[in-house]
């Protein structure tokens, strides 16, 4: 999955991508360099982001999709948690709500269900404004997979099949270092859902504090945090650097016997 973040303020590519046109060939480019999916988000959920309204964040997604599909049959996601995002977005193209609220906010839940595409339902603790005010977890291995098991069923009641789910542990979503490393070291566990797994790790600052590197010099800790991933069980891996994490996985699914 590549991520395309058409806003000013993201953590990693905020004010890269704001240019309709800029946007959509920078999602080609990454599908030809090996993403299956183009996760297109336009409003940021860094801590402290500022919330945009839902006018501007169709304003924002709506003609990039509208342009991705145009020109290609890649997957496309929307990274949004707003029941009207969802719709236009859906309308535009896209097959796929990306929620870091797990379709917790009002309507989103039946939103979804009504437009019958795929979910990913990504944990976090708190919301982005407070998320990393000191995080904390009595297990958060046992909490996170509570939280999925309330989640599906929350969408399985409203007619979300199972297996129109993906679930996100949330990687630095009201999470220390050490959280996320469990999470990641432990991402099997969450596979008793029988849901695919979506791992985002790329950039993040767990990578700095670990490297003591800043965003930019981040690649080889995202890609190997990748590989990490997928070898504990993700189907997903929402990554910034494309080609680098395709060229790891195809390696690593040669020795694997799926050349």
């Amino acid at each position: 999955m590549g991520v395309l973040n058409i806003t000013p303020d993201s953590f990693s590519d905020g004010g890269r991508f704001t240019v309709i046109e800029t946007a959509i060939q920078q999602a080609l480019k990454m599908v030809d360099l090996g993403a299956s999916i183009i996760d297109v988000g336009g409003e940021s959920t860094r801590p402290n982001a500022t919330p945009v309204s839902n006018e501007e964040e169709i304003n924002r997604v709506v003609p990039v999709i509208e342009g991705i599909r145009s020109s290609s049959k890649v997957a496309i996601s929307i990274d949004t948690s707003k029941p009207d995002v969802m719709k236009a977005a859906v309308e535009a193209g896209a097959n796929m709500i990306n929620d870091v609220y797990a379709l917790q906010r009002p309507g989103a839940l039946e939103a979804a269900a009504s437009l019958g595409v795929a979910v990913c339902l990504m944990h976090m603790q708190a919301n982005p404004e407070t998320m990393q005010d000191n995080p904390s977890y009595s297990n958060v291995i046992d909490e996170v997979n509570h939280f999925f098991t309330q989640r599906i069923a929350a969408c399985e009641k409203v007619g979300i099949r199972r297996d129109k789910i993906i679930i996100d542990p949330g990687f630095g979503f009201g999470k220390t270092l050490q959280h996320n490393l469990s999470l990641l070291a432990k991402l099997d566990q969450f596979e008793r859902h029988g849901c695919p797994i979506l791992a985002g790790i790329s950039r993040k600052s767990m990578l700095g504090e670990i490297l003591n590197k800043k965003v930019e010099e981040r690649l080889f800790g995202s890609v190997s945090a990748a590989l990490l991933a997928v070898i504990k069980g993700a189907s997903i891996v929402r990554v910034h650097d494309v080609a680098e994490t395709a060229d790891v996985l195809k390696i690593y699914n040669a020795v694997e016997g799926n050349y």
